[in-house]
């Protein structure tokens, strides 16, 4: 549709009117939108023609889209861009699958949803199945003053939507031309230590929504630990702790990630970090050979302690219906005597049982992940575990399907990530350089601003400062990576205060996940384009 012929002064100030709210409702760059989706009546059987965004009142749209993380990929063209304007609707099919992006694009720009046909005015989403850049990739045109996402899936058009919704945040709309844009890595997220310290779920499904607009797409709960179990059980509800979320406050979460083409997953921490568990069952205590305890380690060669963790795998499997499960498997303190075997002569003897005269503590250990692993995936999830959890040259060898969640050279013979490289795994970036905010800085740990991760972390960079080898960090070999947060001295910040010290380098790690090259901005102009595209 062409730009109007005539516009009368009645309709220039019903347009500068509506401009008016929309910055008022928070639709201008800058203002906050942060709640959920407003339901909007559908007008398409409105036989009223949408206001062009190319009204002459109205400045034009120009430069590269300002967004977080930035667009791979822009092609300008000549033309005005894209306003949102009065009489403006996002449009798709109602009953089709892009019916909740619609609706939760238009609530937060203040638009109606609505069915086609498109006109001037309008956003319109539509799949494209077979259309270049994977499930999380689409195009995004403006022209004519309409602007048309399109993506072979579901995720990659709601990732459309949040860059339009961030371009009209920063810039007032979207300028005249063409968007390629799919991630680098394809996972990217948020690691949560919720057993050490309980947030609740209203806090989480907070996090869920920041994460959604950085494209952002994990988000991994540590629920369990020496300092709480925070899941409700009924297969051992003596193991729970009092503030816990209930599974239907777990349901809900899931059901959010879900929309918001998150992936939610479990780690349920075994065989250390377990003293939850071990609290109620002290009879699965490890004990070294002059009697003592050892934290949070349960004795694997006692049966019931393979028992107790199978059973929580399998009920809660069908609370996180994901692709993945993490396993833990770090820290396990008896490998981290100085003479496992003679430390612990029960665990020695039965490896050498199992595995004959060359069996070792480690050889049981191992075991004991790969058991784990096996019912991960009888379960159907791809098994996950620290890197800790992995040992060279026993006699029992680490699954193979297990990926690697690389996070630390710090522990007593840490392996270097090209080793695990080298034997073809996949090796998921969480390094504690760079990606550890650590509650209450213990161990050296300080809190990261972001600007270390924007301007020297890559996936590449596993270890330390240095990246492996260059060809053996690819996409396929290095997926991605997540922020994590641990709560080692739970009281040392509230849930308010962690939100508000994890949010750049939140937006530091998507930058980085997002797109391979350097980054364009300075870390200055970073995050003051963060502040105007989240809305404070």
């Amino acid at each position: 549709m062409g730009l109007p012929v005539h516009v009368t002064r009645a309709a220039l100030l019903r347009t500068s009117a509506v401009l008016v709210a929309l910055v008022v409702a928070g639709v201008a760059p800058g203002c906050s939108h942060d709640g959920p989706a407003r339901s909007t009546p559908d007008d398409a059987r409105s036989s009223q023609a949408a206001p062009s965004s190319s009204s002459p009142s109205v400045a034009p749209v120009t430069g590269p889209p300002k967004v977080v993380p930035a667009v791979r990929s822009f092609t300008a063209r000549s033309g005005p861009g894209w306003r949102p304007a009065p009489g403006a609707r996002v449009v798709t099919d109602p009953h089709g699958p892009l019916a909740d992006e619609a609706r939760l694009l238009a609530g937060e720009l203040g638009l109606t949803a609505a069915a086609g046909p498109a006109r001037t005015g309008d956003v319109e989403l539509a799949l494209r199945p077979g259309e270049a850049g994977g499930p999380e990739g689409y195009r995004l045109t403006t022209r004519s003053g309409k602007v048309l996402v399109t993506a072979p899936a579901e995720a990659g058009a709601f990732y459309g939507t949040r860059t339009v919704r961030q371009a009209v945040r920063s810039g007032g709309g979207l300028p005249e031309g063409d968007i390629e844009d799919a991630p680098d890595r394809a996972q990217r997220g948020l690691h949560l230590d919720t057993a050490r310290k309980h947030f609740d779920a209203a806090w989480i499904e907070a996090r869920l929504r920041e994460l959604a607009d950085l494209k952002l797409n994990q988000l991994a709960l540590h629920f369990s630990d020496d300092q709480g179990f925070r899941i409700e059980s009924s297969t051992h509800p003596e193991i729970v702790s009092p503030a816990h979320l209930t599974k239907a406050e777990v349901r809900r979460i899931v059901a959010l990630a879900g929309s918001l083409h998150i992936t939610v997953i479990p780690e349920l921490d075994s065989p250390g970090h377990l003293g939850a568990v071990l609290a109620a069952h002290p009879d699965l205590q490890l004990r070294d050979a002059a009697g003592r305890s050892t934290r949070g380690a349960v004795d694997i060669s006692a049966p019931g302690a393979a028992r107790i963790v199978d059973d929580l795998m399998r009920e809660f499997a069908p609370l996180f219906p994901g692709p993945y499960w993490h396993l833990g498997g770090d820290e396990y303190h008896a490998l981290m005597a100085p003479d496992p075997q003679a430390a612990y002569p029960q665990l020695a003897r039965l490896a050498r049982e199992r595995f004959g005269p060359q069996g070792r503590v480690q050889d049981l250990a191992t075991a004991w992940l790969d058991d784990r692993a096996g019912v991960a995936r009888s379960l159907g999830r791809t098994p996950k575990a620290w890197n800790d959890g992995f040992f060279r040259g026993g006699t029992v060898t680490p699954d193979p399907a297990i990926e690697v969640e690389y996070w630390t050279g710090r522990e007593l013979g840490a392996r270097d990530p090209q080793e695990y490289l080298n034997e073809g795994r996949t090796v998921v970036n969480l390094n504690d350089r760079y990606l550890y905010y650590v509650l209450g800085e213990p161990n050296d740990f300080r809190y990261p601003t972001g600007e270390l991760i924007y301007k020297e972390w890559s996936p590449a960079v596993l270890r330390g400062t240095a990246a492996v080898a260059a060809g053996t960090a690819g996409p396929g070999r290095v997926p991605g990576g997540r922020f994590a947060v641990w709560c080692d001295h739970a009281d040392a910040q509230t849930p308010e205060q962690v939100a508000n010290g994890i949010r750049l380098p939140l937006a530091a790690t998507a930058q980085r996940l997002w797109d391979p090259r350097p980054p364009q901005l300075s870390w200055q102009d970073f995050t003051a384009l963060y502040a105007r595209v989240r809305g404070g």
